[in-house]
């Protein structure tokens, strides 16, 4: 039996996912953590991304998008509060591009900086949405 790690995702509004691990990737602030069991003790933020959980009972990664957030990780807990958390099977592909095309286009048009830096945002939550519904259609490929 593969060593396991307890992982929970969380949102403001609901718990994602909560159950065992071989390993989970995430997009912290500096790139990607990839995090086994018994890993040091670690507490950072998390930009929009893909949360990749390797399950030991399953050959494709669980895959959940999260739009930001906080990452702690314990000898044998990693609990990972969310701002935004979807299931990758649930997000929209139509509307990422179009959040996507909107901020774009309140980039263009801005009337403050404050306006410009809300876009910046929102584009990079869209763009790693729509990242997120690649990986997803990469591992249902194969």
């Amino acid at each position: 039996m593969a060593m396991t790690v307890h992982v929970d995702v969380v949102s403001a509004e609901e718990a994602i996912f909560s159950g065992l691990a071989e390993m989970i990737v995430v997009p912290g602030e500096m790139g990607e953590l990839g995090i086994y069991p018994r890993h040091t003790a670690l507490m950072t933020r998390i930009k929009p991304g893909s949360v990749r959980i390797k399950r030991p009972d399953q050959e494709q990664e669980e895959l959940i998008y999260v739009s930001g957030g906080m990452l702690e990780v314990q000898p044998n807990v990693v609990t990972i509060l969310a701002d935004t958390a979807i299931r990758g099977a649930d997000l929209d592909e139509a509307r990422a591009l179009e959040a996507k095309q909107a901020a774009e286009e309140a980039m263009k048009n801005r009337a403050s900086d404050i306006d410009y830096a809300q876009a910046q945002g929102e584009l990079a939550e869209a763009i790693a949405q729509l990242r997120a519904i690649q990986q997803l259609r990469k591992q249902t490929a194969h």
